[in-house]
C-alpha cells in the first residue's frame, strides 16, 4: 500500500489545516502586496535628504583636510587686519576668490589669508634684507648695491604670493588635463548604460578619487550642483570657472551644445574623448621630438671629453716619451 500525504504530515495536522494555513499566507501576502502598491512614496523628501547628505560629505572631504591646518594658522586676527583697511570690498576681490578656486583653495578663509599675505610678505621680505644686510652686514656690499637688494627683496615679497597661486593653478590644471581623457571614456560607459548626467558625474568622481583627485573633485561638485542649482546650465558654466584648463572648457561647451540641441550624449563624449587623446599623444610627440635638441649639450659636456681621453690619451703619452727618449 503507498504512502499518502497525511503520512508525512506531522501527528493532529489534516490536509484541511494545512490548506487553510496556505490560504490564510496567501490571504496576507496579497495584502500586504496591495498596501504596499498604494503606499505613498516621498520621492522628492527622499532625493532631498540624500542631496543634503551628499552635500556634507563634500564638504567634509573638501575641509576637513585643511582643517588642523586652518586651526593651526587662525584667521581671527587675519580677518580683522583685512576688514579693517577694507581689502574684501575691492574690486579685485572676487576675481582673486575664483583663482583661488582654481588653485583647489575653496574655502572661506582662503582670500582672507592670501589678502594679509600679500600685505605682510613685502615688509617681511624688506626687514628680514634690512637686518642681514644694513645692520648685520651679512656682505660687504656698497650703499646703492644694498639698497637695491633691499627694495628687490620688497618687491618679491608683493609677488610671491600671486606667484604661489598661478604655479598651482597650472600644476592643477596639468593633472586635471592628463586625467580627462580616462574620465571621458567612463563617462561614454555610464552614458550608453543610462545613467544620467549627474550620476555619470558622481560615479566617475568615485572611481578617480585615487588616480587623480583634482579631477574628481570638480566633477563631484558638478554632480551636486546640477542636482540642487534651478538652472543645469550654471552648474557646468561653474565647472568651466573652477579649472584653467582647455578641456574643461571643451568638455563644458560640448554639454552644453548636446544640452541645448538634444543630441547623443555618448557620442559627443567618445567623438571628444578621442581629440584628447589624440593632443596627449601629439604632446608626448612633441616632447620625444625635442630630445635629441636637449640631450645635445650634456653629451658634448660629459661624454665627448672622457671618449677623446681614452681615445687620444695613450696616444699622447707614447709621443711624450719618445721625445723623452730623445
Amino acid at each position: 500500500m503507498s504512502p499518502s500525504i497525511e503520512d508525512y504530515l506531522p501527528t493532529g495536522v489534516t490536509i484541511e489545516d494545512v490548506i487553510t494555513m496556505m490560504a490564510g499566507a496567501s490571504t496576507f501576502l496579497v495584502v500586504v502586496a496591495v498596501w504596499h502598491a498604494f503606499l505613498r512614496r516621498e520621492i522628492g523628501g527622499r532625493r532631498l535628504r540624500e542631496l543634503a547628505q551628499r552635500r556634507q560629505a563634500l564638504r567634509h572631504d573638501y575641509l576637513h583636510g585643511t582643517r588642523k591646518r586652518e586651526s593651526m594658522l587662525s584667521t581671527g586676527g587675519m580677518r580683522q587686519v583685512v576688514d579693517r583697511l577694507k581689502l574684501l570690498r575691492t574690486s579685485k576681490s572676487e576675481a582673486m576668490q575664483r583663482k583661488l578656486a582654481q588653485a583647489g583653495w575653496r574655502s572661506s578663509d582662503a582670500l582672507v589669508r592670501f589678502l594679509f599675505a600679500k600685505l605682510v610678505m613685502p615688509f617681511l621680505f624688506g626687514g628680514i634684507s634690512l637686518f642681514l644686510f644694513q645692520i648685520m652686514h651679512l656682505y660687504h656690499l656698497p650703499t646703492m648695491t644694498r639698497l637695491a637688494v633691499i627694495m628687490g627683496s620688497v618687491v618679491v615679497g608683493a609677488l610671491l604670493p600671486d606667484i604661489i597661486v598661478k604655479n598651482t593653478i597650472l600644476k592643477r590644471a596639468d593633472k586635471i588635463r592628463k586625467g580627462l581623457p580616462d574620465a571621458l571614456d567612463l563617462m561614454v560607459i555610464c552614458a550608453e548604460a543610462g545613467l544620467s548626467l549627474d550620476a555619470s558625474l558622481k560615479r566617475v568622481s568615485e572611481e578617480f578619487g585615487r588616480s587623480c583627485p583634482e579631477l574628481a573633485d570638480e566633477l563631484a561638485i558638478t554632480s551636486l550642483e546640477l542636482g540642487f542649482l534651478p538652472d543645469r546650465r550654471q552648474a557646468l558654466i561653474n565647472l568651466a570657472q573652477r579649472t584653467e584648463s582647455k578641456g574643461i572648457r571643451g568638455l563644458v561647451n560640448n554639454l552644453l551644445q548636446s544640452d541645448k540641441y538634444g543630441t547623443p550624449l555618448a557620442q559627443s563624449l567618445r567623438v571628444l574623448s578621442a581629440e584628447f587623446r589624440e593632443e596627449r599623444m601629439m604632446r608626448a610627440e612633441e616632447k620625444a621630438a625635442r630630445l635629441p635638441a636637449l640631450m645635445t649639450v650634456p653629451m658634448i659636456v660629459f661624454i665627448l671629453p672622457p671618449l677623446f681621453i681614452v681615445l687620444i690619451g695613450p696616444a699622447i703619452l707614447r709621443v711624450i716619451d719618445a721625445l723623452s727618449h730623445m
